[in-house]
């Protein structure tokens, strides 16, 4: 009894005893409060310190506490994730003009109008939002800046709670800067396009790559990554497949893995960048590769029966802990679940996503899905459509920055104050997890120190090499000998032909201003896209079908053959996605390549043999418009009919 009395006294002693370490407070206006020889912010402006201001506690437990706080007004706002715009010009300044649409984005019909831009300390003090996506491409510093001048004005609200910005992938070369897919050519360090790191077929790579893309990020103020895509291109007509790994499932399962471990280190913290994956349950399987952004590729399918293939990379991340999952607008078809979009789906998002998967984080719906993109629930009113989506388990919307319809789906007593509260409890937790409400602020000398750091670039350097696949070498034309006298052209869609200029040649061969001067040549080839759906959110009208052949996406193909006939020739195709090349089988070329989005002189590294390439195609080469055309679209291509693939996934030589 004696024993047991002493250690009921000397548990308390052992609590005080435990030692804190004090984390780094940032802050521009409230006050900070000293208690017991530690720090905490007084975010609440009340004098006292509250359980969400003391870090000691758990996520959990703050999230809790603030939650109590927190009005019906507060909380929905806390549910919508709208755009942000930087100042004019990308200045660091706040921007304060609101953006009123009614029209629908994507059909261009008339939609309920509503604020889709909030100018900044409106949609703070007044809209109560929180969560913003940052789509704008500035420096470093002015990014810091800005991000700080944002947080200043969160922390001056009544709860004081932090913003957190979220932003499409900002690190790869891109040939398309499409919404959704990327933010274009950033001040960040640029890397091999998404397939490129998938051709690389080095998960090692693929963690220096995120470890180092997270720390540019986070010391810009971003702090949520709305990537990546673990889509898999199982369907080659697809306009998304450029975001993708490929289509091999362990291939992009193992990425994913590699991914979560390096933007979010071993679990969430004051240097992670959260992950937000999608589209879950995989939108590769979209019918003849229409998109769904549009009405006519509202339909996921599964004529292979594979739709346990495509949730593989989602498992591995929930596995890995990846903090967010988004849904896609597509509706699964003939499956044993609801045939309405995935943000509306309780089968995809509850009993398959957190039951059966074990995801414990939130989720995010894409841009949209409520006014514009309401597959399967196009006779719900708007209130109904929010009902259905929060009882499915969506806890953020992306779309718009009005809180007035989730409001009124509230008021109506269509959503219940314990499904609120479950969503913005994992909100939450994200940012207390993130540290935000220590410390939002960043120091702009180190953003502009950190970004494009010679560090980074060289690593990117030997990825963009990786990255490109050699298809094909006849006769060992490749790599070219010493002295050979090589022209060099780019091939644009739309016909454009570039004499490519090397500034400087550190290359031992001569390079010339015109196919007849030259020994060989090298056409690097951008096609561009064609037919409905053909390119993202830009699909064409009518039922044209999607092509995969280079000659239909805007590539001159009897130029290049007519040179391929005189002289030996190397054609390198950029493969945004899985082209058919059969057409060049009438020239004379002797060698492909495919590129992922890399640099000149990686490429020309790699034709001179200075860097002897080693990567493997992530998907397979169609061996024709018919084979496109019969494939199945949730089938990969090595497991498609024989004969289906001209050039196999995992295809790749060496010299």
């Amino acid at each position: 009894m004696k024993k047991l009395l002493l250690l009921i006294l000397l548990v308390p002693m052992l609590f005080a005893c435990k030692q804190y370490e004090q984390p780094e407070l940032g802050t521009r206006s409230v006050s900070i409060i000293k208690k017991g020889g530690l720090e905490f912010k007084d975010l609440n402006k009340n004098g006292k310190l509250d359980k969400y201001e003391d870090w000691r506690l758990t996520p959990e437990q703050r999230a809790a506490d603030l939650l109590g706080q927190m009005t019906i007004d507060e909380k929905i706002g806390f549910m919508i994730i709208s755009q942000i715009n930087m100042g004019p010009q990308g200045t660091s300044e706040l921007n304060e003009r609101d953006q009123v649409t009614n029209r629908n984005n994507f059909t261009g019909e008339a939609a309920d109008e509503s604020i889709n831009v909030s100018g900044t300390t409106k949609g703070i003090m007044e809209r109560h939002l929180r969560h913003f996506i940052l789509r704008a491409n500035a420096p470093a510093r002015i990014m810091a800046e800005w991000a700080n001048n944002v947080q200043a004005v969160a922390e001056g609200s009544r709860l004081g709670i932090p913003a957190i910005f979220a932003s499409n992938p900002r690190n790869h070369v891109a040939v398309d800067n499409s919404l959704g897919l990327n933010v274009g050519n950033s001040y960040f360090t640029q890397w091999p396009g998404t397939l490129g790191l998938g051709a690389a077929n080095d998960p090692e790579l693929v963690y220096q790559f995120a470890k180092s893309a997270a720390a540019e990020w986070a010391a810009c103020g971003i702090r949520k990554g709305y990537m990546y895509q673990l889509d898999l291109s199982t369907e080659p007509r697809w306009s998304r497949i450029e975001g993708t790994f490929g289509e091999d499932a362990d291939r992009v399962a193992a990425i994913a893995t590699q991914l979560v471990r390096g933007f979010q280190g071993e679990e969430l913290g004051p240097q992670s960048v959260a992950l937000t994956m999608k589209h879950f349950p995989g939108g590769g399987p979209e019918m003849k590769g229409w998109d769904s952004h549009y009405s006519y590729g509202k339909n996921l399918i599964y004529p292979g029966g594979m739709f346990d293939y495509h949730i593989k990379p989602f498992k591995a991340a929930v596995d890995a802990g990846v903090s967010g999952i988004m849904p896609y607008y597509a509706r699964p078809h003939e499956t044993q679940y609801e045939e309405v979009g995935s943000a509306f789906n309780y089968g995809l998002l509850t009993d398959l996503l957190r039951n059966t998967l074990g995801f414990k984080g939130l989720v995010n719906s894409d841009t949209g899905p409520i006014n514009n993109m309401p597959w399967g629930v196009e006779d719900l009113t708007y209130q109904q459509r929010y009902a259905k989506a929060v009882a499915a388990g969506t806890d953020l919307f992306s779309g718009g920055a009005d809180i007035k319809n989730l409001k009124a789906t509230y008021d109506a007593g269509m959503i219940t104050d314990e499904q609120v509260d479950t969503a913005v409890t994992r909100l939450l937790v994200e940012k207390f997890k993130l540290g935000l409400f220590e410390n939002p602020y960043v120091d702009s000398d180190k953003a502009e120190a950190t970004a494009n750091c010679k560090e980074f670039r060289d690593m990117a350097e030997t990825a963009f090499r990786k990255s490109i696949v050699l298809m094909r070498n006849e006769g060992s034309v490749l790599p070219f000998k010493k002295g050979t006298k090589l022209y060099v052209e780019r091939v644009d869609a739309g016909g454009a032909h570039t004499a490519v200029q090397v500034p400087e040649n550190s290359w031992d061969v001569v390079f010339v201003d015109s196919p007849a001067k030259a020994d060989a040549v090298v056409f690097w080839v951008f096609p561009g896209t064609a037919g409905r759906g053909g390119g993202f959110l830009g699909g064409a009208a009518g039922d044209a079908p999607i092509s995969n052949l280079l000659s239909a996406n805007n590539i001159d193909v009897r130029y290049i053959n007519t040179v391929a006939g005189r002289k030996p020739t190397v054609v390198a195709v950029n493969c945004s996605k899985p082209w058919v090349l059969s057409e060049l089988q009438g020239g004379a070329s002797k060698a492909w390549i495919a590129t992922f989005g890399t640099t000149l002189p990686a490429l020309l590294d790699v034709v001179t043999g200075k860097f002897n390439p080693t990567g493997k195609m992530p998907f397979g080469l169609p061996s024709s418009q018919q084979a496109v055309e019969n494939n199945k679209e949730d089938v990969p291509s090595f497991q498609e009919a024989e004969g289906y693939a001209l050039i196999p996934c995992g295809a790749g030589l060496s010299y």
